[in-house]
């Protein structure tokens, strides 16, 4: 009998805890999808996350339309410079100057870390974050955490889908989307799990690989 109680708790609260992820992807999701950028005013920087597609292309657009000052590139390989980010993405090196890159971050909280050092060096208040949708509101939980009084402008990416199979597609950006929501609720609960275990507060809750012109994966 005290073992079918056991039991009978246990598959209620895994019941209860299937229930509140489930309520939380949701959350997740939709506030993700509901970022609205604010482009009537500009920022000081612009900064963008290599790793998806899509992102340099429209940090560089921000650019070019006067979104921002300066661009930064965070986690950048460290065998490309400025002028072969430009190249590979078609675009003249007419604002090569206006380009700094970042080499060191190797996943989001570096991400931001590095991001923080130069908007420090910068003398910058203000930066216009670009990441795809997916993984902004991880990223601006980090960003906000190693900048504080920073204002900080969300300008989420949103991939085409592959037409040729957009059934693949989709499955893709779910499993990528629930895997980024595990993500994001690690580095959600990180700061509480540091005060016991100090070493988890270097940790990032993804750990990336580099390619050739968009090295690290977030």
């Amino acid at each position: 009998m005290r073992r079918w109680r056991s039991l009978k708790f246990a598959a209620v609260g895994g019941c209860v805890f299937a229930l509140a992820w489930l309520i939380g992807l949701g959350w997740f999701v939709y506030a993700s999808l509901s970022i609205i950028p604010d482009h009537t005013t500009s920022t000081d920087a612009i900064v963008v996350l290599t790793g998806g597609r899509l992102r340099v292309e429209r940090a560089l657009d921000l650019l070019s339309a006067g979104q921002g000052r300066k661009l930064f590139v965070s986690g950048v390989n460290p065998r490309v410079d400025r002028l072969e980010l430009l190249r590979v993405d078609g675009r003249p090196s007419d604002d090569v100057n206006r380009i700094a890159i970042g080499h060191e971050a190797g996943n989001t909280l570096g991400n931001a870390r590095e991001t923080a050092e130069w908007m420090q060096q910068e003398g910058y208040r203000s930066l216009r974050l670009v990441t795809s949708w997916y993984h902004m509101r991880r990223s601006l939980l980090e960003f906000a955490r190693a900048m504080p009084d920073t204002r900080i402008v969300a300008e989420p990416v949103f991939a085409a889908h592959n037409e040729a199979d957009p059934w693949a597609s989709w499955i893709d950006l779910a499993v990528l989307t629930v895997g980024e929501y595990d993500k994001f609720l690690a580095t959600l609960v990180r700061p509480e799990i540091a005060a016991v275990w100090p070493r988890v507060a270097t940790l990032d809750p993804a750990t990336q690989s580099g390619t050739v012109a968009a090295p690290r994966q977030q």
